[in-house]
């Protein structure tokens, strides 16, 4: 998936609590990069589960999620005239970082 179709979905759940956010991705119409981004929620929900027995799931939010660019797959492709024309496979690194709310 590229950086620019990911970052789309990425600005929809910025600074949402982590269930309203895979309620977003669920009914997203960028399907591909919605699936993508829940697994990587979903992963960051369970290590936090893991590495913090005592947290409240219902408290987290996500406090920053960012994409960045991953080295690209480069391949050719058949053109007239015997050229070869380059196709650039564009992937992304998708990071979630989760806080806890605190109570007010």
């Amino acid at each position: 998936m590229s950086p620019r179709k990911s970052r789309l979905v990425v600005d929809l759940i910025r600074g949402k609590d982590a269930g309203e956010a895979l309620t977003i991705l669920k009914f997203s119409r960028k399907r591909k990069a919605a699936g993508l981004v829940s697994s990587v929620l979903d992963s960051a929900i369970a290590n936090a589960q893991v590495k913090f027995p005592n947290i409240d799931v219902d408290k987290l939010y996500i406090s920053s999620v960012y994409v960045d660019k991953a080295p690209y797959l480069k391949r050719y492709r058949a053109a007239p005239r015997g050229r070869g024309v380059p196709i650039l496979k564009r992937y992304c690194h998708i990071t979630v970082h989760l806080g806890e709310r605190e109570e007010k």
